[in-house]
């Protein structure tokens, strides 16, 4: 059992956690929780830390399991110290990070008639994101696109936001969005970005063919020469003194008006 505070395993987590080099330099993040390690998928799981005092009621639910891993028992206070949470359920894991590029999201558009993604553009907050792969998981979404300066998905805040779909949407952060932006509409996805200057509302589009919407950074939405790179503006209607809507909310809005115009198609 681990009981030191300086052993090297628990500085190892604590670095994963608060340092976006530390987890790239070695592809592993951190998932904690006992709904993140349930839904993780064995082939990825490096290791397994669990708190002295839940020890029995995971070996109890999660047996089978935990016997096929690598796991280390550590002290209650170590655990606490190596936890990013304010209320630790006593099990985290290290998860080798996935690697995926354009060529995987696009192989989808092949197989798929009707595709959709979402891409983003340098949002910060690690909660809108991680709700973004929620709602995406939610309204069947095939992959989500990232500029490179968008916030890291293995930020530990954006992981416990995705609730496990991380584990389940492909995703992709790319250098260069206007690109990529091409090359989906060189595959005959139609780009659609959310814009304030659109004189058209999102529910006046046919979105049951090859779709991805474009949403831009939660204070100052897209850039110009990004939004140009879209095929059509659109925009949500706003009633009020409201101006926008945070970048999680306009792109639930997005994906599942999608979703509902797609949902009864064969």
């Amino acid at each position: 059992m681990i009981t030191s505070h300086s052993n090297k395993s628990v500085r190892e987590v604590i670095q994963l956690n608060q340092k976006a080099k530390a987890r790239n330099r070695q592809g592993l993040f951190v998932v904690e929780g006992i709904k993140m390690f349930a839904e993780a998928p064995e082939d990825r799981i490096e290791r397994v830390y669990i708190a002295k005092r839940a020890e029995t009621d995971l070996r109890s639910s999660y047996g089978d399991k935990l016997d096929r891993l690598s796991v280390e028992i550590v002290s209650d206070d170590v655990f606490d110290r190596m936890s990013d949470t304010q209320t630790p359920q006593g099990i985290l894991c290290l998860v080798r990070q996935f690697q995926y590029g354009i060529e995987d999201l696009l192989e989808a558009v092949h197989d798929k008639k009707h595709i959709l993604f979402i891409l983003l553009e340098d949002l910060q907050d690690p909660g809108n994101l991680g709700t973004i792969f929620r709602t995406g998981e939610g309204a069947g979404v095939d992959g989500i696109i990232m500029s490179r300066q968008t916030v890291d998905i293995y930020n530990p805040k954006t992981i416990r936001s995705t609730m496990g779909s991380v584990y389940r949407v492909p995703f992709f952060y790319t250098d260069d969005l206007c690109e990529t932006i091409r090359t989906l509409r060189e595959n005959d996805i139609t780009v659609y970005a959310a814009h304030l200057e659109s004189t058209r509302y999102y529910d006046e589009y046919d979105y049951c063919r090859g779709t991805a919407f474009l949403v831009g950074n939660e204070g100052n939405g897209l850039r110009g020469e990004t939004a140009g790179c879209a095929d059509e503006y659109l925009r949500i209607p706003m009633e009020g003194s409201v101006e926008s809507l945070n970048a999680a909310v306009a792109s639930s809005i997005l994906l599942y008006e999608a979703h509902r115009q797609r949902r009864n198609m064969p």
